[in-house]
């Protein structure tokens, strides 16, 4: 199992407006998909922008544990030689996940049309995560699966070829899971399709498509057709718009704040924050648009806006999923009630997102009712949150939770004070000096 690292406390407080320009970490999602499919490639594909943090670094020694060639060279270029699909080999040891729910659901994918058995493993917050949404389309494509109590982690899969070609509709909206299911057909052979009535982030089905793989979309269906010959490329991460969430939200609340974050990913299923600010009065403003390897991208300018509350759509879920922690915070400083629901995802995420928000902004001094599948909000209308006087957020291993209650102390009375912010290394490694750079002052407490 995963040791647990040292707690690291943090407190934040008001220190004046945020001023200057920013990049964030690559997109997460891009990056983790970018070293899969380039171990699955034919030839050297060479990646530029790669988020370095934990949950990628563990897909990489993953795919490094199943035979491809994986090397980080000293400008920051990464190289991959990929074994072909099919041609993934027996690891060793255990794949350790640490706190990558993405890594695992994805390689799953990958385990289960190829002839190899593969154990699963990952910290705390992980093993606490159910994974029966992605077991049972693999299972009817031919995988077994040993998994612990609960369908969480350890768990054992033993993958099948050839697998079977399904036709499988998403019970829920998923990435993770629709990615698993494409991913099990490109060694399946025939046509592997995936039905989805709510649209979600298609990463998979773009870069798929960039490798070589014949992958089609109609409508409501994603077909793949396996036995695929995927081919190397070279691939520049754009910025992760989650990322990028906490700087539009904290430029957005804290008077006089003026940032630009650029290089920003604006691929359209990922820009529900975006649409969710701008509906509460955000002044965002896109500059330089372009086209990058297929992917949209643009700067943005954030300057300090009066924020209203808003009934938030329940249709932008997929769109901004991870990015409800920090838009929960940014609601706090709107003026009048800020309703969301339809976020049912929240619950089962590094932590269960909506009681940790509600405790988390209950603390710091503001009115939340929690529901099943979302909060309402009592914003304050700019006034600075109370802060958490001498107690600390309980983050719950979760980097967003760590994150989002940073931002909001960037606009309180008195500090807010976080009991862990470490696992903000497992996506966002500088987090805590951009914050500085643009003019906070985040302190490390003693634990």
């Amino acid at each position: 199992m995963h040791p647990p690292a040292t707690p690291r406390p943090l407190s934040i407080a008001a220190t004046g407006p945020l001023e200057g320009e920013v990049t964030v970490p690559g997109d997460k999602s891009i990056s983790h998909r970018s070293l899969m499919f380039a171990g699955l490639a034919i030839g050297e594909s060479r990646i530029r922008g790669l988020l370095e943090g934990e949950d990628v670094l563990a897909t990489a020694a993953a795919m490094r544990a199943m035979g491809a060639s994986i090397e980080r060279r000293d400008d920051g270029e990464w190289r991959v030689s990929g074994v072909g699909v099919g041609g993934l080999l027996q690891p060793q040891t255990a794949l350790e996940m640490g706190n990558s729910g993405t890594s695992t659901r994805l390689l799953m994918g990958l385990v289960a049309s190829h002839p190899i058995t593969a154990t699963f493993t990952g910290d705390a917050s992980l093993s606490k995560r159910p994974m029966g949404r992605v077991i049972e389309p693999l299972s009817r494509m031919g995988a077994d699966f040993t998994a612990s109590p609960g369908d969480r982690l350890p768990l054992t899969m033993r993958g099948l070829c050839p697998a079977v070609p399904i036709e499988y509709r998403l019970p829920v909206a998923s990435a993770q899971v629709k990615s698993a299911v494409l991913l099990a057909g490109l060694n399946t052979p025939g046509i592997t399709r995936v039905i989805e009535t709510v649209p979600t982030r298609d990463h998979s089905e773009r870069m798929l498509r960039g490798f070589g793989a014949e992958l089609t979309v109609e409508g409501e269906v994603v077909s793949i057709r396996g036995e695929a010959e995927l081919r190397a490329r070279d691939i520049d991460v754009p910025g992760d718009p989650s990322s990028a969430g906490f700087w539009m939200v904290a430029a957005s609340i804290v008077p006089g704040s003026n940032v630009t974050i650029r290089n920003v990913l604006m691929n359209p299923t990922r820009t529900g924050l975006i649409e969710a600010l701008t509906m509460m009065g955000a002044s965002i403003e896109r500059l330089n648009p372009r086209d990058v390897g297929g992917e949209d991208v643009a700067d943005l300018r954030i300057r300090h806006a009066p924020l209203s509350a808003i009934e938030v759509p329940p249709e932008l879920a997929p769109s901004m999923i991870d990015e409800y922690p920090v838009l929960f915070v940014a609601a706090a400083f709107a003026k009048g009630r800020t309703v969301a629901r339809g976020a049912h995802e929240l619950r089962v995420k590094e932590s269960d997102r909506i009681a940790a928000m509600a405790a988390a902004l209950g603390l710091a001094g503001v009115a939340v009712e929690e529901h099943e599948d979302g909060l309402s909000i009592e914003g304050r209308d700019g006034e600075p949150l109370a802060g958490t006087g001498g107690d600390r957020v309980a983050s719950l291993l979760d980097h967003r939770i760590a994150m989002a209650m940073a931002v909001a102390g960037m606009h309180a009375a008195r500090a807010v004070a976080i009991d862990d912010a470490s696992p903000i290394a497992t996506s966002y490694p500088d987090f805590i000096e951009t914050a500085q750079t643009l003019g906070a002052q985040p302190t490390w407490l003693n634990a």
